[in-house]
């Protein structure tokens, strides 16, 4: 797989803010074989929900945050680098929040699921 997940702007940076965030937040344990299949199959997922709904204007996911209790707008290629930073080292990238996102161009996984689903099957029939 091809790493295009955004830089971290704080890389080699001394005074990076995220230095202080202790390292056992996302355990150091590896992943087991189930965790990573199931983010295996979320990539393959979020391919094909990208090249379904990108077209449509939707520029990425959603994600209710239970503990803010704030949306949080992920483009495709942040949650894919954060996907696959999962994938590959156990933690996700740290990453700077949307800037103003309109809220009408992201949808929730299970949206994008169910669209995807209703898409595979229509075409089927």
């Amino acid at each position: 797989m091809r790493d295009d997940s955004p830089l971290d702007p704080f890389a080699g940076d001394p005074s990076d803010p995220a230095a202080a965030l202790d390292s056992d937040e996302f355990g150091d344990e590896p992943l087991s074989d189930d965790e990573r299949r199931d983010l295996v199959e979320d990539l393959e997922d979020l391919e094909v929900f990208q090249a379904l709904l990108e077209p449509r204007g939707i520029r990425g996911l959603v994600v209710d945050c239970k503990d803010c209790r704030e949306a949080h707008y992920f483009s495709w290629d942040l949650i894919r680098g954060n996907l696959k930073s999962l994938l590959d080292q156990g933690s996700p990238h740290v990453h700077e929040p949307a800037f103003s996102p309109d809220p009408a161009h992201y949808v929730s996984w299970d949206y994008a699921r169910g669209f995807a689903d209703g898409v595979l099957t229509a075409d089927e029939e």
